[in-house]
């Protein structure tokens, strides 16, 4: 039986420390040191960017993030349109021994209201 994204995404958040986009302002003044990243593909990120976040595509951060950051604790915030990809791109990150790791969950009529 094949599984439906939808299964596959909520297992992956399961795995994950996760916040909702209400609770992105407050998550980044408290971290000021962190890395907000929106794994979406570029034309995502062009037509609704989240002031503050970098645009790294889930299909390439695992070679791109260890030219920003070789911490294994940097404070890392991922984000994409609805939390799936961000919680699939949390778990492949902790197998690389990134360690400080959250999940922005939420929805894509959430992540409009926050476009910049």
């Amino acid at each position: 039986m094949i599984k439906p994204l939808s299964e596959l995404a909520a297992a992956a958040k399961s795995q994950c420390q996760c916040i909702d986009f209400d609770q992105v302002p407050q998550f980044l003044q408290s971290h000021p040191k962190l890395l907000f990243i929106d794994v979406r593909e570029p034309d995502e990120h062009q037509l609704c960017a989240v002031k503050g976040a970098v645009n790294i595509p889930r299909g390439i951060i695992e070679m791109k993030l260890p030219n920003l950051s070789s911490d294994p604790e940097q404070s890392i915030l991922l984000h994409c349109a609805t939390g799936g990809r961000a919680a699939f791109t949390a778990l492949s990150l902790k197998q690389m021994g990134y360690n400080n790791l959250t999940v922005v969950n939420g929805s894509a009529e959430q992540l409009s209201s926050v476009c910049c």
